[in-house]
């Protein structure tokens, strides 16, 4: 027996250096599997870390392969398969280190597309099991299991049997399994190079050295090996009493025995993974304490790693609500749904600061009250901040994360997913300690927003599968407790060995049992169980709102002082872009058309009028005409700018706090309107109103133009309907300039005539009022003078009378030729 130790160590220690790339290849083509098989199959899928096999896949997992596969095939209609998925997928969550020495494997033979890889493998019937061993031909059919147990214990122990009845060579995949001796243990350290050599007395029955061993392969610095009782001289020189037990073994031949709460195999699994200087193959070594100390990423914490702190959880806050939210610049539907129950729950049983606590339920408040289908994060962002106008005071969600009992050896493990978990638990701890009447409240919560706003999209679709299949589990608050509990160490196994997993933290079933060894028992037959009747009570103390350590926290003080100056920015802000937005409109509106230049005797004529004194004007009229109160402070303001009229916009005149906006004057687009013609302009009134530079301007673009003559006063025509000289103007197509909206204020009330007085530029204002005839006759003479109405009258007359010549002509003409035909 010794001497087949040997072969089989020697073997497996030769294989190891003889194929190295072997093994590697085998392990990239097994994640290329389990990366094409990741779409749902039937009754497994992807999360329950099972190969989904397929007709593309099927010969790269069973045939020459360096791992053994157990592979089961059956029809998804099926009543018995479906009663059997749940073992199978427990057997795979126990045995998932055993790889790459084993692995297991699915394929729905119901689906069409499937159907020629089960006619291949001649089944038949189902659910059937075969065994496929490793290096397998390709005309290889596998060992059906027949009559396979229904328990995951027995199936191990079968899939144990199966490994060992391999033929030669010896899988390098897979290490010894059989018994070692005194031989082999005192040569051991001279053919191998690890750190720590594990020896597992038992009797010949007993499989638990056969699982610790396969439980350890994919540790490196370990070597397990299976002593039975009958080996005298190490049971001897060990002076082993109990069997089964564990001792460590060391160079020189010293040993010591492994404590451990029940000598049975999770126990030893768990204890031996936790040994200095061990590490999963492929992984980094741990960060040590004094490189964690000295890393520049961020000062290291020091923490209890038996408490919770809230300052992971105020972190996982801030990264949940100022991070993943944000990925929706507009949320709406179930998201919407789905933010608004997430913010309930927090309001409710989050055990905050009370800062934190009236930040939450204001939050709350707001989501309740928004009625519409979809709100901008930009206005949920205003309310998390608390910087908009309606402040809560002494309400405030600090920002930025500070991990403690959450963070990683590397700023890129652990963090804000182990946050999420510990949040949830104390969220369900805290509605079952408040009595709260719903068990599913939370977990719901939890489910819609994971699958909703959690980044990790392959993450919320495992979470998603559990939620299905589990949450009819849960009846009562204690079982909502324990459900989540239960699906966190589902994940810890699924996970385990992954590259996500922080080597100084590594992925356990939890609590383990130095934290709470009550929690752990055995069965009757040395297989793990869970106490839950203890499990419980430690979930609910240990997630207590009254356990929850506040180290770390920045002080509350200094959290409102940090919001009330990022909200006085963000008034001053959003001040500062009203005002600049006003400025911009107000330039934009102040932009015109610029006039022609005028001509040299307009300008001579502009001259001569800056000299003159103008008659003063009604008070009355000029306030009526600037618009009552508002015209002076309006005058003040424009007074500043061009006095240049701008046509396409609407000056507004404040009065107290009122607007009172100007009549806009009818224009004609694609042409434009000569400035409104005035004879006589008061320049007084129009200074007293602040608006002496466009009354210079209006008077300079005169059409009366001094003469060397001097010549009679001409009335210009009046208004037609009361619109205006522009609209005028406009009918008559004459002299199209821009308009000037300015001037047209009040129309309907008192007019003016302006007339010029003399040569020498000199004006003078009259009142009047036009009468009925006075309006017919502005509109017939629309944009003409007296003289070109004379005109056309005249002419119109001459061509009458030249019409009545020639009728006259022709009449008698006729007459006459009529009286000649008569004649005989």
């Amino acid at each position: 027996m010794a001497r087949r130790c040997s072969r089989a160590t020697s073997r497996f220690t030769e294989a190891q250096q003889k194929y190295p790339q072997k093994k590697a290849a085998a392990g990239v083509l097994l994640c290329l599997c389990l990366l094409v098989s990741s779409a749902e199959a039937g009754l497994y899928s992807a999360s329950d870390q099972i190969v989904l096999l397929t007709p593309e896949n099927v010969e790269v997992v069973l045939v020459n392969s360096t791992a053994a596969t157990v592979v089961e095939f059956y029809a998804s209609w099926c009543g018995h398969c479906i009663s059997f998925s749940p073992l199978y997928k427990r057997l795979a969550s126990d045995i998932k280190e055993w790889k790459p020495a084993v692995n297991l494997a699915a394929v729905d033979c119901a689906s069409e597309e499937n159907r020629k890889v089960c006619t291949d493998y001649t089944i038949r019937g189902y659910p059937t099991i075969k065994f496929f061993h490793a290096y397998s031909k390709p005309d290889s059919q596998g060992v059906a299991l027949n009559g396979f147990p229904r328990d995951v214990r027995r199936l191990r122990h079968t899939i144990i049997d199966s490994l060992e009845a391999h033929d030669e060579p010896w899988p390098p995949a897979c290490p010894p399994l059989e018994p070692t001796s005194q031989a082999e243990i005192d040569v051991f350290f001279e053919t191998n190079s690890v750190q720590h050599l594990a020896l597992i007395f038992e009797d010949k029955t007993s499989y638990i050295g056969r699982e610790v061993t396969l439980d350890m392969l994919q540790f490196e610095n370990i070597a397990v090996r299976r002593v039975l009782n009958t080996e005298e001289g190490l049971v001897t020189r060990l002076e082993v009493k109990e069997f089964p037990s564990c001792y460590l073994y060391y160079p020189g031949g010293s040993f010591t025995r492994l404590s451990v709460n029940t000598e049975a195999r999770t126990f030893y699994s768990y204890a031996l993974q936790r040994l200095p200087g061990l590490v999963r193959s492929g992984k980094p070594h741990p960060v040590s304490r004094e490189s964690l100390a000295n890393r520049t990423e961020g000062a290291w914490r020091p923490f209890n790693r038996s408490s919770v702190y809230m300052a992971d959880l105020e972190s996982t806050l801030h990264y949940s609500l100022r991070v993943e939210v944000a990925s929706y610049s507009v949320i709406q539907g179930d998201a919407l749904n789905s933010l608004k129950n997430y913010i309930s729950v927090l309001a409710k049983y989050f055990p905050g600061r009370p800062m934190v606590m009236k930040q939450l339920k204001s939050l709350n408040s707001w989501l309740k009250s928004q009625t519409a289908h979809n709100i901008s994060y930009e206005a949920f962002r205003e309310i998390l901040d608390n910087t908009a106008q309606a402040q809560v005071y002494n309400a405030a969600l600090p920002e930025g994360v500070t991990w403690v009992a959450c963070q990683g050896s590397q700023p890129h493990f652990r963090r804000y997913p182990c946050g999420v978990w510990t949040l949830f638990h104390v969220l369900t701890v805290q509605a079952k300690n408040t009595g709260s009447s719903d068990p599913l409240e939370v977990l719901r919560a939890m489910r819609n927003y994971i699958h909703n706003f959690f980044g990790c999209r392959p993450c919320a679709e495992h979470f998603e599968n559990m939620a299905k299949e589990g949450l009819v589990e849960v009846y009562s608050m204690s079982s909502a407790v324990l459900w989540l509990w239960s699906r966190h160490n589902r994940v810890n196994n699924r996970i385990a060995g992954a590259l996500s997993e922080d080597p100084l933290f590594p992925k356990i079933q939890w609590p383990p049992p130095e934290m709470c060894s009550a929690c752990h028992t055995v069965k009757d037959y040395g297989e793990h169980k869970w106490n839950k009747d203890q499990v419980l009570p430690f979930l609910l103390s240990y997630f207590n709102a009254s356990s929850i350590l506040t180290d770390y926290l920045q002080e509350e003080s200094k959290v409102l002082e940090k919001q009330e100056e990022k909200r006085a920015r963000r008034l001053e802000a959003l001040y500062a872009e009203k005002h600049e937005g006003r400025i911009v409109r107000d330039v934009s509106n102040s932009i015109m058309v610029p006039p022609p230049s005028p001509s040299p005797v307009q300008e001579e004529e502009e001259e001569e009028e800056e000299e003159e004194e103008d008659e003063p004007q009604d008070e009355a009229a000029a306030y009526e005409e600037d618009g009552g109160e508002g015209g002076p402070a309006a005058a003040i303001e424009i007074e500043g700018k061009s006095s240049e009229p701008t046509p396409w916009t609407k000056p507004e005149m404040e009065v107290g706090h009122e607007r009172r906006q100007f009549h806009r004057k009818p224009s004609i687009v694609g042409m434009r309107m000569r400035e409104q013609q005035e004879d006589i302009v008061d320049l007084d009134s129009f200074v007293n109103q602040h608006f002496k530079a466009k009354a210079l301007q209006l008077a300079a673009s005169s059409r009366v133009k001094q003469r060397t003559l001097q010549r009679e006063v001409e009335q210009e025509p009046r208004p037609a309907f009361g619109l205006g000289m522009e609209l005028d103007a406009g009918f008559g197509m004459v002299g199209l300039q821009p308009l000037d909206t300015d001037l047209d204020l009040d129309i309907g009330r008192q007019k003016k005539h302006l007339l010029k007085r003399d040569l020498a530029g000199h004006y003078y204002g009259r009142d009047a009022e036009l009468g009925h005839k006075g309006r017919w006759m502005s509109m017939l003479n629309i944009g003409f003078s007296k003289l070109d109405i004379s005109l056309c009258v005249i002419l119109y007359f001459l061509s009458s009378m030249c019409l009545l010549g020639m009728y006259l002509f022709f009449k008698n003409r006729l007459r006459r030729r009529r009286a000649k035909i008569s004649l005989p």
